[in-house]
């Protein structure tokens, strides 16, 4: 059975007329994300500071925001989570994942380095791919001036952004002479392989908000053309060997198109070795976990994460 929650929140966003994202230009689409924040999330918790700064790599420079906690006041470094905001690599920013990553500061008690990423169709793949690593490799580098210990950085997003999460763990164990890789990744209903043909997919891909329209319009704008889609840095997937990578906790909707995706990225980690905890929210929707204010089970969901990352980071070695 479908949360009423969320079944009450889709019928408010017809309420107030918000049109399908694939009926809008990405202009349309990202101003439609943004203005959504005000009715379906939380007000931002307090957290003891915020600072905007700039990855600069690759002749590129990406914008990041990073939150310490209020135990920053402390004299011992903190574990750090890298987040990537979803947003099908069209839509999304440092403002429409703010309240999620405060949240994870605080109550995971870390250090948070959110990512702006660029985005399709402007920016087609691999441009997000690439300023993920190039990202995480920053934090890395300014791990001592953030407050963070190197030796215990996470990475994770919701939607696309645990796409690219996912993604970047690949790449980063396959980086020759890279010395510090992400010691867990969140997962957080993420795609794992373009142009799905899953049963949640088919099952799930009208009315539940993200539809098939949707993911299509999405892929569209993010990937050059289809043969981007068998590179496993798009299609995490696809990957040859999923050995080696870092534990995972990966958090599925039960009325998710994308359901299936995570559960099989949960397997194929499982199969590989890898320790991966996989959970499914079976009554909720793709993209709930940021909407607090009109859905308990965010509110749940988001505390569950940040329990996954306190337990993971704050009690491995030093």
């Amino acid at each position: 059975m479908l949360d009423p929650q969320a079944q009450a929140l889709m019928q408010l966003m017809v309420e107030k007329g918000v049109p399908p994202v694939n009926t809008m230009t990405p202009a349309e689409a990202r101003a439609s994300y943004r203005s959504r924040r005000t009715f379906t999330q939380p007000d931002a918790p307090e957290v003891f500071k915020v600072e905007d700064r700039v990855v600069s790599a690759n002749g590129v420079n990406v914008p990041v925001r990073v939150y310490h906690p209020h135990a920053a006041q402390t004299e011992h470094a903190l574990p750090g989570l890298v987040y990537i905001h979803g947003g099908g690599w069209t839509i999304g920013d440092l403002d429409t994942h703010d309240v999620l990553c405060r949240s994870l500061c605080l109550q995971a008690k870390v250090v948070v380095v959110s990512v702006d990423y660029r985005m399709g169709p402007e920016h087609k793949f691999p441009a997000a791919y690439d300023d993920t690593v190039a990202a995480f490799n920053w934090t890395v580098a300014h791990a001592k001036e953030l407050g963070i210990d190197p030796a215990r950085i996470a990475i994770g997003g919701d939607s696309a952004g645990g796409n690219l999460s996912a993604a970047a763990c690949i790449g980063l164990r396959d980086q020759k002479g890279l010395s510090v890789q992400p010691v867990f990744q969140l997962l957080i209903y993420p795609a794992t392989i373009m142009w799905p043909d899953t049963a949640s997919y088919h099952a799930n891909g009208k009315g539940y908000m993200l539809t098939k329209e949707s993911i299509a319009y999405y892929t569209e704008n993010y990937l050059r053309n289809r043969e981007d889609a068998k590179d496993w840095r798009a299609s995490p997937q696809l990957a040859s060997s999923h050995a080696g990578l870092p534990p995972a906790f990966v958090m599925t909707a039960g009325f998710d198109p994308l359901r299936d995706e995570g559960l099989m990225y949960a397997d194929a980690l499982s199969q590989a070795g890898v320790p991966a905890q996989y959970i499914c929210f079976e009554r909720q929707i793709h993209g709930f976990i940021t909407m607090g204010r009109v859905m308990q089970e965010a509110n749940t969901a988001v505390a569950l994460c940040a329990q996954v990352l306190q337990a993971q980071l704050h009690n491995s070695p030093r």
